[in-house]
């Protein structure tokens, strides 16, 4: 059994309350989410590198009819950012990661691409 087969991701919005059960708080986002201070987010590292980059994000626009083209061009994205994949895959061989997103949307954003590419690679370890 590999270190990452432990490994455990959950996805919540940065404008919910932080929950002892949340576990290690990583914001995915590029930009810091609008509103909401860095102590109210209470975020334990922002990984803003490993969000979409800025000109995915915005032809994305969080439009739910582009997601299935989004979910293609972020994965294929996250291929060059394999450091960070590593990184978050490191934090939930010990710990529950929660990956913290400021999309409306609960099912139509990156947070939910980025849990599906973890767990993909957790089943190939």
């Amino acid at each position: 059994m590999t270190a990452y087969a432990r490994a455990r991701f959950a996805l919540k919005r940065v404008y919910l309350p932080r929950e002892e059960t949340d576990g290690v708080r990583v914001l995915v986002d590029r930009l810091w989410p609008r509103g909401v201070s860095k102590g109210e987010a209470h975020v334990d590292l922002w990984m803003k590198d490993v969000a979409p980059s800025s000109d995915l994000r915005k032809w994305f626009g969080h439009d739910p009819e582009r997601f299935a083209e989004f979910r293609q061009r972020y994965r294929k994205e996250l291929k060059d950012r394999t450091d960070d994949l590593v990184e978050l895959r490191r934090l939930a061989a010990d710990h529950l990661v929660t990956l913290v997103y400021s999309a409306h949307d609960e099912l139509h954003n990156q947070a939910v691409v980025l849990a599906e590419v973890l767990a993909a690679k957790e089943k190939d370890a």
